[in-house]
């Protein structure tokens, strides 16, 4: 059979971009019939654009250019870019690129097969269905996440729900929790994702838009594993009102050289430390606090006496959509005396090569805001994790990890930033940073057990006969099922 070619257009930020470039691999890996084409547009955000820009170029030379193909959209006219601030400026930015392409495919000497739409641009189906083609979407956060995104939206579409008001109640009753399909316990109101009830903004309606057009497509992969979610994942593949769910990860970029920054600083100082004593704390490119919880940080690693390596990124700048520096740190956030008192066992960056970090025998532990990536990256690691979620959905990642999965401690569940704003819903003490720093680096041998248990079976899902390679089988069947059908 000649190659077919798929056509994936992910979302052009760094979680989500390198996330989708490494799936292409995977899919090029597995079978040697199929190529790639990955098309790029641009969101007007200078440091975005730069990041991506450099991500590009370097995987342009890194992959065989017969089976990976990247393509990079012209930007639009500054005259049509919508409003930043608005709910719907994603949305609209992903609209916007339609004719564009619709134009770059039909300029294509080779016809696709098929086309793989991350979760943000998943409006792009219609260009689907004009070429007649399949397509499917590429989850890049976890399967709880999809399953709540589906289960509210049937709520609000198929019996009148206005969950908004219903969140609002049980938030406001602390005792309260939700039964929701996939999960053993009830789940709190506090650590649901926000911004799906947030109809104030719009971003709840968004939500509610993105999960109708998940049902028009041919199936959804998710960057998750069976084994790590399978109440969740289970509860999607019964469910016959909504596409095929194929769980394919971990998805992680491991190898990945072009991570920005001078990671041997870092790297040498952790050789000097011993064997799973550092506690790693990171927060995501985006994660960054005031200078009074800095400081309630600080204090608690002070008292905990415990190594650490701290990722302290200087808060975004008042514009909202420009990035500090990456080697930049908020050092004169810290209380008088901190850095001479711990400079025998700590250590401040501003950039962190997380993936080196997390593969380091020195470190033991790792606070985190428990991004979707980050968790996979724990657990490929055998890394323990302390939950201080921050935005999106890291507040449901953070609790499937405590409750559901049990390999993760409670710093704290429930705490949001808002990253227009900046504004958090409480102050994390430094009662808590100590305590949960403690319980981290200390926790018993039966969440060691699992967390090691995790680790060796989330490389063993990517082998053959493992769960998520099963599933990615049965993917490439479909499509390539599907070129026979034309």
């Amino acid at each position: 059979m000649s190659k077919a070619e798929l056509v994936l257009i992910p979302t052009p930020g760094t979680g989500h971009l390198i996330s989708a470039v490494e799936f292409a691999k995977l899919i090029i890996k597995h079978d040697q019939r199929i190529s790639i084409l990955v098309i790029i547009f641009h969101i007007p955000i200078h440091s975005t654009t730069t990041k991506v820009n450099t991500y590009i170029e370097s995987q342009s030379l890194a992959v065989d250019p017969q089976r990976i193909t990247f393509l990079t959209l012209p930007s639009l006219p500054d005259s049509d870019i919508p409003d930043p601030a608005s709910s719907n400026f994603f949305n609209n930015m992903v609209q916007l690129q339609k004719p564009l392409v619709k134009q770059a495919i039909m300029d294509r000497l080779i016809k696709p097969v098929a086309f793989v739409f991350d979760l943000m641009c998943v409006n792009l189906v219609d260009i689907a269905k004009e070429f007649q083609l399949p397509c499917y979407v590429y989850f890049t956060a976890g399967a709880s996440l999809l399953n709540l995104m589906f289960h509210f939206q049937a709520l609000f579409d198929d019996h009148g729900i206005d969950i908004s008001t219903a969140y609002s109640n049980l938030s406001d009753n602390v005792g309260l929790g939700l039964d929701l399909p996939g999960f053993r316990n009830r789940v709190p109101a506090k650590v649901l994702p926000s911004s799906l009830f947030d109809k104030d903004s719009g971003f709840a309606m968004f939500f509610n838009h993105l999960s109708r057009k998940f049902r028009e497509t041919d199936g959804i992969l998710v960057n998750t594993f069976m084994e790590l979610e399978p109440g969740i994942i289970q509860c999607l593949q019964e469910q016959d009102k909504i596409p095929e769910v194929y769980p394919v990860g971990p998805i992680l970029a491991l190898h990945d050289d072009n991570n920005g920054g001078d990671r041997e600083p870092v790297m040498r100082w952790l050789d000097e430390q011993p064997d799973s004593s550092v506690v790693f704390l990171c927060f995501g490119s985006m994660g960054s606090f005031d200078e009074d919880q800095v400081r309630e940080i600080a204090n608690g690693l002070d008292r905990s006496g415990q190594r650490f390596l701290w990722a302290l990124r200087r808060p975004i700048s008042e514009s909202s959509y420009v990035l500090p520096s990456e080697n930049e740190t908020f050092e004169d956030a810290l209380p008088p005396g901190f850095l001479d008192r711990t400079a025998h066992r700590g250590k401040i960056i501003g950039w962190a090569p997380q993936v080196q970090v997390l593969a380091h025998r020195a470190v033991g532990g790792f606070v985190s805001h428990c991004g979707w990536n980050s968790i996979l990256e724990a657990i490929w690691f055998g890394v323990p994790i302390a939950t201080w979620p921050m935005y999106s959905e890291q507040q449901i990642n953070a609790f499937e990890m405590v409750k559901e999965v049990q390999v993760a401690v409670e710093i704290r569940m429930d705490y949001q930033r808002n990253l227009m704003n900046k504004d958090a819903n409480f102050m994390v003490t430094s009662s808590e940073v100590e305590n949960g720093v403690k319980k981290l680096m200390s926790m018993d041998d039966a969440m060691r057990g699992r967390i090691s248990k995790m680790k060796n079976i989330s490389r063993e899902v990517l082998e053959c006969d493992g769960s998520s390679y099963t599933s990615f089988t049965c993917f490439i069947s479909k499509v390539l099922q599907s070129v026979g059908d034309q």
